[in-house]
């Protein structure tokens, strides 16, 4: 494969876009019938082997939190999610978009976040009817002062 199609590749990967590796530990949390499997795939396309479930007792460098609005407390989900993952990791956040069945409000991801001491980007689309905002776990360097 050529260097332009490589970057071609990188623009269009959602998974790429969303900061994900190759060779990483990827944790998926709150998996259903209506998840985006083409997200799925892309995701384990890049890095190159399948997501781990619930079950794994092992330290994630990424956690894959699909939530709905009837899923319970976002800020419970989050902060059992935080214990998955590497000092550092992040956390995929996927919620339906406006108008879907399960749609969280934003006010509500950005205080469950802030609650759980995570650090939010914007959101983004990641497929029909799915919308991401990838959350960072406070780094060591900065706890140490």
């Amino acid at each position: 494969m050529s260097a332009t199609a490589d970057h071609a590749e990188e623009r269009t990967s959602p998974a790429v876009r969303l900061g994900f590796q190759p060779e990483q530990v990827v944790q998926e949390i709150g998996y259903d019938d209506d998840v985006d499997q083409e997200l799925r795939e892309s995701i384990e396309e890049v890095i190159g082997g399948d997501l781990v479930d619930e079950d794994y007792d092992d330290v994630a460098d990424a956690v894959v939190l699909w939530f709905r609005d009837d899923d319970g407390d976002l800020t419970d989900a989050l902060v059992d999610a935080t214990t998955y993952i590497e000092e550092g990791g992040s956390i995929l956040l996927l919620t339906p978009k406006t108008g879907r069945t399960g749609y969280v409000e934003p006010s509500d991801i950005s205080e469950a976040s802030t609650t759980a001491g995570l650090s939010a980007s914007k959101s983004v689309s990641v497929g029909k009817d799915w919308s991401g905002s990838r959350l960072v776990t406070p780094k060591a360097a900065k706890s140490k002062k």
